[in-house]
């Protein structure tokens, strides 16, 4: 017995009944499997899909504003590893998947007073509303000399930079204004005024900022020009076509020869003199030299101007579309009313801060009459000469209409 359980035991061929363990199936991995192919929908989805974002990178580069994505910076990194609050965007900018003409056309949507917020979301978004803005205000002249201000703002219409054109002290609480110029002052008292002439930038610098700015806004409509010489306002009249509305401060007679090309100038507003601030002289020389120039002028204000009968002539009979003549704190000679009468298509006559409006206006047999005047405003004037009053109504005599007369802060 014992040998044939060694024989049993030794047995390489056991009985084929004996039970044997299972072989194991093998499975099919998932990259065995076979892989299914897309139907027709999902290939057109996907090559659209594609065609997208070709088109989309095309134009980011393209684009000469467009930024490339922020990087995480290796400074901010410490900052997340001890829980600091991090600013870093945390989900994807689904903005830059649009072009710019189209955030352009949406940003024409919002209203005006979020500019500047929505500017100041990143350097994309900043100078994209730049290309909305189309006028602005200098403060500080080196925005204009270094080219900041043309990249920052490339659509510009209407620029003034009279107040950058004043060097102001910082941090001053002392704000004066007189004749729409405004100009902070410091605490010395000064004996010429409240400003000095070193304050004033020189006519050089301003005249090379006029360059540029002629050179990169040939469409500019309206500019407000400080202490500029006849250089700098030649390059504006020769290369802005379209200047429709020019102020000019601090200016002389010979500085207007540099308006003569602005041939489609329809508004004017001249600042000779103004006390406390400045001293310049616009006599008969350079009010002739304006009319000879500009001969489309439809409104048209002279401000601590001097002047006389010859003066007035020669706009009333150079500037024959003249339908609006506001005069403020003039320097004149007598005599100058009647010389209204050659403006022969005036309807609106405008005098403000006047101590002495007309020293002699003269007989009333001598005077004419302004046949189309049809207002007559007359604010913080003296009128204590009787001759003076009967030459002013003596030219609504003839008016056609209704005529209508604003007496505001009058002296007696």
């Amino acid at each position: 017995m014992s040998l044939l359980q060694e024989e049993e035991t030794t047995n390489p061929n056991p009985n084929i009944n004996s039970k044997t363990p299972p072989i194991p199936i093998p499975t099919l991995t998932s990259l065995d499997r076979k892989i299914r192919t897309l139907s027709s929908p999902e290939l057109l989805s996907k090559e659209r899909a594609l065609k997208h974002a070709t088109l989309m990178m095309k134009s980011r580069s393209n684009s000469p504003f467009a930024s490339p994505r922020p990087v995480a910076s290796p400074r901010s990194i410490p900052g997340r590893i001890l829980g600091f609050h991090s600013y870093e965007p945390t989900g994807p900018d689904y903005t830059s998947f649009l072009s710019d003409e189209i955030l352009l056309q949406v940003f024409r949507k919002v209203p005006v007073s979020h500019y500047v917020s929505n500017s100041l979301v990143c350097k994309r978004w900043l100078l994209i509303h730049g290309r909305l803005v189309q006028s602005i205000k200098v403060i500080d002249f080196g925005f204009v000399n270094s080219g900041r201000a043309f990249t920052r703002f490339p659509n510009l219409e209407n620029i003034d930079i009279a107040h950058a054109c004043i060097k102001m002290p910082r941090n001053s609480g002392i704000l004066i204004a007189r004749n729409n110029l405004s100009v902070y002052v410091g605490a010395k008292l000064l004996s010429g005024g409240f400003i000095e002439e070193r304050d004033l930038l020189s006519s050089d610098l301003i005249d090379n900022g006029l360059e540029l700015i002629s050179k990169w806004y040939p469409n500019l409509r309206r500019i407000v020009v400080f202490g500029s010489s006849e250089n700098g306002l030649l390059c504006v009249s020769s290369k802005c076509k379209m200047l429709q509305e020019l102020e000019l401060h601090c200016c002389g007679d010979m500085s207007l020869m540099g308006i003569s090309g602005c041939r489609n100038l329809q508004v004017l507003k001249l600042i000779g003199c103004v006390d406390g601030f400045y001293n310049s002289v616009v006599s008969d020389i350079g009010l002739t030299i304006l009319a000879h120039g500009c001969r489309r002028l439809v409104k048209l204000e002279l401000c601590g101007c001097e002047g006389s009968y010859d003066g007035i002539k020669a706009i009333g009979q150079c500037c024959q579309m003249l339908e609006e003549l506001t005069i403020r704190d003039h320097r004149m000679d007598g005599g100058w009313l009647a010389a209204l009468s050659f403006c022969e298509n005036l309807k609106t006559l405008r005098l403000q801060s006047c101590k002495s409006i007309d020293s002699s206006p003269g007989l009333l047999e001598h005077l004419g009459s302004c046949p189309t005047l049809e207002e007559l405003h007359l604010q913080q004037c003296q009128l204590r000469d009787k001759q003076t009053v009967k030459a002013l109504l003596f030219n609504l005599q003839n008016c056609q209409g209704n005529c209508f007369a604003e007496l505001l802060g009058i002296g007696g």
